[in-house]
């Protein structure tokens, strides 16, 4: 029996990367996953390939900008199922046009705030919004964010990006309070640099390394190091962890932030 067996879970932007892993994990350990994303063709995929593989899924086409299309595809997924046990909310606006113009404060377009804005956070409030009415009707669940690193850390880039993450952060913890009563769970992940397919083609190799030296673990994160985490908060071993922001990247957040420079120094010395 699966950890998350006869649960109803739903997972945004599962057409690709973090939110297929943690689509396919859920499903493999027993959920009905409604795959949903702006990219229809990806959220068939796969569905079609969870099917495939012996597990429940549905795509589902939900544009995070738009209520109407949020409310629409929460409808259908009670329609099929009758109740929703699990949201993980982890679409973002990351496509490379808007990440290569979330630089410079001074030089930043009001409009690229307000699309880091719209999609990341608003976009996880309106799915709570819609969802948690039927969590409350069944008897509780869980909702899982997605938030990230730079949420809790000053960098030179994206700072709408990160700005709309940690913004995120302090949903989930209200999301917690105003809910916890009716037995709804909400919890935020915080990963790091996870190398799916869109990071490795927007990173140099010289970027990749100069994170990968702060990364107290000796590998890269892949995205079923995510999946792995929200399978545990969206089953019962999770069932009293809630108002959590639990980073999940190696360590790269929690060290001394002259960590690799010391590794250097050290080897110098043992040499």
């Amino acid at each position: 029996m699966g950890l998350v067996e006869g649960k109803v879970a739903i997972v945004t932007g599962a057409g690709a990367n973090i939110g297929e892993a943690c689509a396919k994990m859920l499903a493999a350990q027993g959920a009905s996953v409604v795959v949903a994303d702006i990219n229809l063709a990806g959220a068939e995929r796969v569905a079609d390939e969870i099917a495939a593989a012996g597990g429940t899924a549905m795509a589902h086409m939900v544009d995070l900008g738009d209520e109407a299309s949020i409310a629409a595809m929460v409808a259908a997924v009670v329609e099929r199922y009758g109740r929703i046990d699990v949201l993980h909310n982890n679409a973002a606006n990351t496509g490379a046009g808007q990440m290569m113009k979330d630089g410079s404060l001074t030089a930043m377009e009001a409009e690229v705030w307000d699309a880091a804005f719209d999609i990341n956070t608003r976009g996880t409030m309106l799915m709570t919004k819609h969802v948690a009415p039927h969590m409350i009707a069944s008897g509780g669940g869980s909702i899982i964010n997605t938030s990230s690193g730079v949420s809790i850390l000053g960098d030179v880039l994206n700072p709408a990006y990160s700005s709309s993450k940690a913004a995120i952060n302090a949903l989930t913890r209200n999301t917690a309070a105003q809910f916890g009563r009716a037995n709804i769970r909400c919890n935020a992940i915080l990963p790091g640099l996870v190398l799916s397919p869109v990071a490795r083609a927007q990173m140099t190799e010289a970027q990749l390394g100069m994170i990968q030296r702060h990364v107290l673990l000796p590998r890269e994160s892949v995205a079923d190091d995510i999946a792995g985490a929200v399978l545990w908060l969206a089953s019962d071993l999770g069932s009293f962890i809630t108002g959590q922001i639990i980073s999940v990247d190696g360590g790269i957040c929690h060290h001394q932030p002259h960590y690799a420079d010391m590794l250097d120094m050290m080897a110098a010395m043992q040499g």
